[in-house]
């Protein structure tokens, strides 16, 4: 008999990965969108899971504005703390393993060291905080559950929504033609979102539970970052290198929040694929689904 497997945010960058990695590993899956299912509500999301009655919850629904949640803390909130909450009773009444997303911001970056998770938190604005109270109530409600931090997601599933992902703004200001700016002096481990479903699957199938960290495995700057994008785009935008000091955003972000994948890879799983080949699976698949329009 199929284990039935249960994911919010099934049409973002992750979630269509989670819906296509468990489907071909024989799982019976049912996704949610935010349309169909308001996770700030804890009706509904009772009335979903007990609907479909899974072995296994995915929570890939999140509130990632993180400049915009400084202006909307309680926003934030609703869908990263206590919308988590929700689905964690939910899971705790039905008995279901949740698997949870959380985010390398829960860190400061003071390190300078990719972090392990034995490393305290210490989320520095309003959506940092935000995914913190959601790590915190799942594990105030749930015993054994999974959670999941990973870095700078991007993934095909972009293409289809309107505020895509770090390759699609490169891509998208490189043919404006205009000069480029990036910061130099963050760092984090982008982190390819198919590559991530399947590492995720991989987990739930080990009987991994607790927190463990999922990030791209190579530390790198941002400004570096957007030189491998159009690299391996063939593009030659002018990219100029700059900094926090020059360049601010409303809410504040850890200089340094690359995340070490050593616990994964200890559970016998493989680690995740060089940043520079995942680029160009992504963009490989971004001109085929391109020409198929």
């Amino acid at each position: 008999m199929q284990k039935k497997v249960a994911i919010f945010g099934c049409a973002g960058q992750l979630g269509v990965e989670l819906s296509r990695e468990f489907n071909q590993r024989g799982y019976a899956v049912t996704g949610w969108e935010r349309s169909h299912v308001d996770i700030t509500s804890a009706p509904a999301v009772e009335e979903a899971i007990a609907s479909v009655d899974p072995e296994i919850v995915l929570n890939a629904a999140a509130y990632n504005q993180v400049d915009v949640a400084e202006n909307e803390p309680s926003a934030a909130f609703q869908v990263n703390g206590l919308a988590v909450r929700n689905v964690a009773l939910a899971c705790r009444q039905s008995g279901a393993l949740l698997v949870h997303f959380s985010t390398d911001y829960v860190f400061d970056g003071a390190a300078h060291r990719p972090y392990t998770e034995e490393d305290t938190p210490h989320p520095l604005g309003a959506y940092a905080v935000s995914k913190m109270a959601g790590e915190l109530y799942v594990r105030a409600y749930l015993d054994s559950p999974l959670i999941v931090r990973t870095s700078g997601v991007f993934g095909p599933g972009a293409l289809q929504t309107a505020r895509g992902n770090f390759i699609e703004l490169m891509l998208r200001l490189a043919g404006e033609g205009k000069t480029i700016r990036v910061v130099q002096d963050h760092v984090a481990s982008p982190t390819y979102a198919p590559a991530l479903a399947s590492r995720t699957a991989d987990l739930v199938e080990k009987g991994a539970r607790g927190i463990v960290h999922c990030g791209g495995g190579q530390p790198i700057t941002w400004y570096d970052y957007a030189r491998l994008i159009f690299r391996e785009a063939g593009l030659e935008p002018e990219l100029r290198p700059t900094a926090e000091r020059e360049y601010r955003t409303p809410a504040r972000r850890p200089r340094y929040s690359a995340l070490s994948n050593a616990r994964m890879e200890s559970l016998g799983i493989e680690p995740m694929p060089p940043l520079e080949t995942a680029v160009r699976s992504y963009l490989q698949i971004r001109r085929r689904l391109r020409e198929q329009r």
